[in-house]
């Protein structure tokens, strides 16, 4: 009996010390120890131990095959309405439809809706361009301040141009871009009145991997200065805008990302914030699904959940803002 349970005793420990110290690209002389030690040893402990290793080593292949599956991925729309550092492979052209939706404000019913046809370009690795076409719908009824409409009309065009700063890589951790968005619209975004509107969106952007190609992060700083003058009326007004948004991003499948963002918004009347208007606070989800390496659909929801307008106590500030806001991108490369 003792010489037995030595031998027992000694088996086990050689089948614990091949597992410890297998290397697997010494796989298949691991699987022969397995089966031979089956053989020799027909008794509890060994398969025991042989079922540990076999789940070892099923759990590691496993993780090895996730890891070549979550190739690295292009951060750009993944996180709504928070600008991604990426712009784009070099020579790369693509159409976008974009929509982006305003809605609900104090009272009555409000949406506004515009439409945009975008071509973009990425000419060298280190810079990008777009060049759109702008609709705008308006549909507006009992809201205070506001004049009833409903409407849909051809509200103006605009480019966007990307020059990345730092590339996102092994050598960076952090992706740096900066972009600038002119546009000249001939409609209203809030009212849906006749204007002659020129504006831009100043953008500082980063973003980085929290987890290499899993969790990704993004921080926006923006500046928007805006001139405009309605229809009839010879002065132009100028505001400001100042905006702060950050985002989650986590790829659930190698084609599927899904997260959370968190935009801080301030409204000013003047180009460089004289005479503050009220703030915003937004939070929301975002979506991103790539069909096909060419093809991908990129959504996001936001509400308004804390702010006020200058001068009104009310919660919420829907005087500058709307209530909700969402945007749906399809993009298609060529």
């Amino acid at each position: 009996m003792f010489f037995r349970c030595l031998a027992r005793f000694r088996a086990s420990r050689r089948l614990a010390a091949l597992f410890v110290s297998v290397d697997f690209n010494l796989r298949e002389s691991v699987d022969e120890e397995i089966l031979s030690c089956i053989t020799r040893r027909n008794n509890f402990t060994s398969y025991v131990f042989v079922g540990a290793a076999l789940l070892c080593l099923g759990i590691t292949n496993s993780a090895r095959a996730e890891d070549a599956v979550f190739h690295e991925a292009e951060s750009k729309y993944m996180f709504g309405f928070v600008d991604g550092a990426d712009i784009g492979n070099e020579g790369e052209k693509a159409i976008e439809f974009e929509t982006t939706g305003a809605f609900q404000k104090r009272d009555g019913r409000y949406s506004a809706v515009e439409q945009e046809l975008e071509f973009e370009h990425v000419p060298t690795q280190y810079f990008a361009y777009e060049l759109s076409a702008h609709a705008m719908a308006h549909s507006i009824s009992g809201v205070e301040g506001l004049d009833d409409i409903n409407q849909t009309a051809f509200s103006g065009a605009s480019a966007k141009l990307r020059y990345l700063i730092i590339g996102r890589g092994p050598g960076s951790p952090i992706g740096l871009t900066i972009s600038a968005e002119p546009e000249w619209s001939r409609i209203d975004g809030t009212d849906g009145t006749q204007t002659q509107d020129y504006s831009s969106d100043f953008r500082i952007v980063a973003d980085t991997e929290l987890i290499p190609n899993r969790l990704y992060a993004a921080f926006n700083v923006s500046y928007v200065p805006e001139t405009a003058k309605g229809a009839g009326d010879p002065n132009w007004q100028n505001s400001s805008g100042l905006g702060l948004s950050t985002a989650l991003a986590y790829r659930i499948t190698p084609t599927v990302a899904a997260g959370a963002a968190l935009e801080y918004d301030r409204a000013y009347d003047g180009l460089a914030f004289q005479t503050f208007g009220g703030h915003a606070l937004y939070l929301g989800p975002t979506l991103q699904i790539n069909f096909s390496p060419k093809m991908l659909l990129a959504a996001a929801f936001m509400a308004q959940v804390a702010g006020h307008a200058a001068d009104d106590p009310r919660a919420l500030d829907l005087t500058n803002f709307s209530q909700y806001r969402a945007n749906l991108k399809f993009e298609v490369e060529f």
